[in-house]
């Protein structure tokens, strides 16, 4: 790999996940509201379980999802991040783990979720890679094998969240979506399409998925300022 590739995916990676980086900078502020604005719809429910997901790919929801745990696990939260992309991973890639094993390995039984999660560099913060990419995603995604890991989750950490693939691309997020507290839609401004939007909104809603509010992000709001912002449902 060239020093040129080399430096262009640290400098990435490091944009990503601005929130641990630059943790004064206005767009991690921006975050801190999206995690203010799930705590406080929350009073009467605890959403533990909160799974993020996009209509369309590049709307930045991994970049949204890991942003948010890095913000709860400031809180001195223990949070687990688990890649639920089991067909186009990314998770490892931001916070530079290894994606030997993970969370294909736990559901076929060869490894334990306590030996398969990974600390990361952000204290409090764990992640569940995907590890190898398999077959057949959505069948394992949906086996009793998920239902037994999330409760698992839910018993180690304050917080699980969940990287999915795009609702419009295939049936994975909605069947993620049933199986977790909460759901925040990611769009992007001037790429998302409304059609597209309302039409993930409504599988959404056909998978009981309870919609947090949606995150709208590369909305310009000067010359130089990008802000992050989430809206109740």
């Amino acid at each position: 790999m060239s020093r040129k590739l080399r430096k262009t995916i640290k400098d990435l990676t490091q944009r990503s996940l601005i929130t641990h980086n630059n943790p004064k900078s206005p767009i991690s502020e921006q975050y801190r509201t999206i995690r203010t604005n799930i705590q406080f719809s929350s009073i009467d429910t605890q959403y533990q379980s909160i799974m993020v997901t996009s209509s369309s790919p590049g709307e930045g929801k991994s970049t949204t999802v890991a942003n948010l745990a890095v913000v709860l696990a400031q809180q001195g939260k223990s949070v687990l991040l688990i890649d639920g992309d089991l067909r186009k991973p990314t998770v490892h890639y931001t916070f530079k783990v290894s994606n030997i094993q993970g969370i294909t390995n736990v559901l076929t039984r060869q490894i334990s979720l306590e030996d398969a999660a990974v600390q990361t560099s952000v204290d409090d913060l764990s992640v569940l890679p995907s590890g190898p990419v398999p077959p057949n995603p959505s069948e394992l995604l949906n086996s009793k094998a998920m239902e037994i890991l999330v409760e698992e989750a839910k018993t180690r950490y304050d917080y699980v969240l969940f990287d999915t693939p795009p609702v419009l691309a295939v049936t994975d997020a909605q069947i993620l979506a049933n199986r977790c507290d909460g759901v925040v839609l990611v769009t992007s401004s001037g790429k998302t399409e409304k059609e597209a939007a309302i039409k993930a909104k409504e599988l959404l809603d056909n998978a009981n998925a309870k919609i947090l509010g949606v995150v709208l992000n590369q909305k310009e709001m000067n010359e130089n300022s990008y802000y992050y912002y989430y809206g109740a449902n």
